[in-house]
């Protein structure tokens, strides 16, 4: 019987293991300084993981977007490759910090070495990161 208690404890122990939700991103504790030197010397690339229309009022210079509605959608490893490559360090933003740690946590399970900015889209652009021109 005491075999049994032993057991069924390790069973739940594996079990809670199993099915306990992945750890969620944190916001990086990389400086905005940080970020835009490692983006300009080619060591990382910028997200923006705002929806379309956001982008569309507004967005900076170097960013790429990728929203989170599509990764949420079950975006593909290959699509999403196309977007953000596997070899660089991926900053990722939203208006508010919120959503790019959603984001994070979906580039986390494919693979990516991402790290979320707690600075919104407005932020950064206080913090001296260049807008992107508006079209023509």
């Amino acid at each position: 019987m005491a075999n049994f208690g032993v057991r069924l404890g390790a069973m739940v122990v594996v079990l809670a293991a199993i099915t306990a939700p992945v750890r969620a991103a944190d916001h990086t504790k990389d400086s905005p300084q940080d970020v835009k030197k490692a983006v300009a010397d080619g060591k990382a690339v910028l997200i923006d993981v705002r929806e379309k229309s956001e982008w569309d009022d507004g967005h900076l210079n170097d960013a790429k977007l990728l929203p989170l509605s599509t990764l949420k959608a079950g975006a593909k490893a290959e699509d999403v490759a196309r977007i953000v490559p596997k070899d660089k360090i991926v900053y990722c933003h939203c208006g508010s910090g919120m959503r790019c740690l959603k984001a994070a946590d979906e580039l986390k399970k494919l693979g990516y070495d991402v790290r979320p900015l707690k600075p919104g889209y407005k932020e950064l652009l206080k913090a001296g990161f260049d807008p992107a021109e508006p079209p023509k």
